[in-house]
């Protein structure tokens, strides 16, 4: 029989002491035992229950309010600079303002360089509008291994504000330089990324600086331009980069579609604008036909029955041009 069993049993009421007032200090070694085993009889009923409670949030990852200063993008950070501007950015920014903070965790793991400091997992833009805002970033923890950060950053990215295709080739290109996937059969298994849209996307990332920098934005270019510049670039690699630097060089203001139009014209693959041709006529029966070609950035001028005379003319005519 349990010793609290045989305490139970024992008959106080000859000294005055019944189980209804052992919690108020018994004076017999007997009664001192006893009050001792219902307390522990009770902390141990509590401890249960509260292992119960606690058990309900197993698993759960952690909240806190966090300095942003204190958070530092992880080197496969995949937004670019450009995606911290704009509207879409700015109206991120005002929303997180008038709440007071980020409703919506960004995820963060324990930076292993140094103490006290974290590595963002996602949750890039609302991290930027925190700290341009100066108000603490609300952020789950957890410790990650790297490949699985990045596995979680690319599917929240893509479950919530895309990246581009850009941003998301040159993300794709520098996990497989750096070796965190074996292959990018490997990457989009790991990462339930479509292969044939990883492809598109490594092709964005590694084309030519020059032919990436022709464009407005690297922002702009789309999965489907993938296949068109590179076969182009693998049929005359030398001609598409001299369009290339020569829009680079350009004064003239072009939207993406029209920049490609340029590096693909006369390829195949896109049609080539009209040439644009001008006829000119003079009062003696003098004729005149003058091309411009854009691309080429060139005119070919092609003038008939024109007095020798005056050729002076014409010569100085297109000096003062070219000045």
């Amino acid at each position: 029989m349990a010793l609290k069993d045989k305490a139970a049993k024992i008959d106080l009421s000859h000294i005055g002491l019944s189980s209804g007032n052992r919690g108020l200090g018994s004076k017999t070694a007997i009664g001192m035992h006893a009050d001792a085993l219902f307390r522990d009889e009770k902390v141990t009923a509590e401890n249960v229950e509260l292992k119960q409670e606690l058990a309900k949030f197993d698993g759960a990852s952690p909240t806190r309010k966090l300095d942003p200063r204190k958070i530092k993008p992880s080197k496969w950070a995949n937004r670019s600079e450009l995606s911290y501007s704009g509207e879409i950015f700015e109206s991120l920014k005002q929303e997180i303002e008038t709440a007071g903070g980020n409703i919506q965790p960004i995820k963060v793991r324990p930076s292993k360089s140094v103490p006290g400091e974290y590595e963002l997992v996602f949750g890039h833009r609302r991290h930027r509008a925190c700290l341009e805002l100066g108000l603490d970033v609300l952020a789950l923890i957890e410790d990650l291994g790297d490949a699985e950060l990045f596995c979680q950053m690319d599917r929240e990215n893509r479950a919530r504000a895309a990246l581009s295709p850009w941003e998301a080739g040159t993300t794709y290109a520098r996990a497989l330089d750096e070796g965190l996937f074996t292959s990018a059969r490997k990457l989009a298994e790991t990462a339930s990324i479509d292969l044939s849209q990883l492809g598109k996307a490594l092709a964005l990332a590694r084309l030519p600086s020059h032919v990436i920098a022709a464009f407005p934005s690297p922002l702009d270019l789309q999965y489907r331009w993938a296949t068109l510049l590179t076969q182009a670039i693998q049929k005359d690699p030398d001609l598409i980069l001299s369009r290339a630097k020569e829009l680079c060089a350009a004064q003239e203001k072009l939207s993406s579609q029209q920049v490609l139009t340029r590096l693909l014209e006369g390829g195949g693959t896109v049609p080539p604008p009209a040439a644009k041709k001008v006829e000119v006529k003079g009062k003696d029966g003098q004729s005149g036909q003058i091309k411009l070609n854009a691309m080429k950035r060139s005119a070919v001028i092609t003038l008939a029955n024109i007095d020798p005379k005056r050729f002076g003319e014409v010569e100085k005519a297109i000096k003062m041009l070219l000045a």
